[in-house]
């Protein structure tokens, strides 16, 4: 097993990725383009909360184990952290935009977890592994849903496919960071503890260029300069608007309860 504040650095990246785009997506609830499609992109909003919470109990816990005190929880590692503490994708906290830049941002993290996921589940963790095993049922149901809006807008009218590409231009350049190792996941990866992101990069271009071929999208010069930062604690100026609206609650009643 690794080092427990290792492995509760790890665990908050996880938690706190899912846990920002479940926010973001939360804001299309009752916006959707049709009711069935509202429903969809919610229901996939609660699956990432869900995961988040699964990976923030497991923090909490290792989090109490290291300090000696019983005073983290799930929701005050969700709520009482400021932004330079968060260890979110930046990929994660890019704005909605429309609907084609929801999508796109929603399918390239799920590929990315549908993989990382599928590698977590063999873990010597026992608790991680369990974790990684339950959400991976359904993020295959995210990558079904988000591939089908691909292919239908980026092969569908001039105007959809118009949208998908200036979704490609703004979100690509957040990608690459979900396979560069923080600090922490060097150490992880050199343990064999976690896979090889080098090798989860490999299948998640494969996937996306299947997609893409299908729906008439360009696969994106891969030279391109990647966005990163997040996994350390820097962010754009994006998540402290998104804080400030999640957080409010709590930090305006602390410990309220209904």
């Amino acid at each position: 097993m690794p080092d427990k504040e290792i492995l509760y650095n790890y665990l908050l990246q996880l938690a706190d990725s899912s846990l920002i785009l479940a926010q973001q997506n939360g804001t299309w609830c009752g916006h959707g383009p049709i009711l069935e499609q509202d429903i969809a992109i919610t229901n996939i909003t609660l699956d990432l909360l869900g995961q988040a919470r699964n990976f923030y109990q497991y923090a909490a816990e290792l989090a109490n184990e290291i300090s000696g005190k019983t005073t983290a929880t799930e929701d005050s590692l969700a709520y009482d952290r400021n932004e330079r503490e968060y260890k979110n994708l930046l990929l994660c906290e890019q704005p909605n935009g429309d609907w084609a830049q929801t999508i796109l941002r929603q399918f390239f993290y799920t590929v990315y977890l549908k993989k990382l996921y599928a590698a977590l589940s063999n873990s010597d963790d026992a608790r991680l592994a369990g974790i990684a095993a339950k959400s991976l049922k359904e993020i295959k149901y995210h990558e079904t849903w988000c591939s089908e809006w691909i292919n239908r807008l980026g092969d569908g009218t001039e105007e959809s496919r118009s949208r998908m590409l200036k979704a490609l231009e703004e979100i690509w350049p957040y990608t690459g960071e979900m396979f560069l190792p923080s600090a922490d996941e060097k150490t992880l990866i050199q343990s064999g503890f976690l896979p090889d992101l080098s090798a989860i990069e490999k299948e998640w271009k494969e996937i996306v260029k299947e997609v893409f071929a299908e729906s008439d999208l360009p696969f994106p010069d891969e030279k391109i300069y990647m966005q990163q930062g997040g996994k350390e604690g820097k962010h754009t100026e994006k998540l402290g608007f998104i804080l400030a609206e999640m957080q409010y609650l709590q930090r305006t009643y602390p410990s309220a309860e209904w």
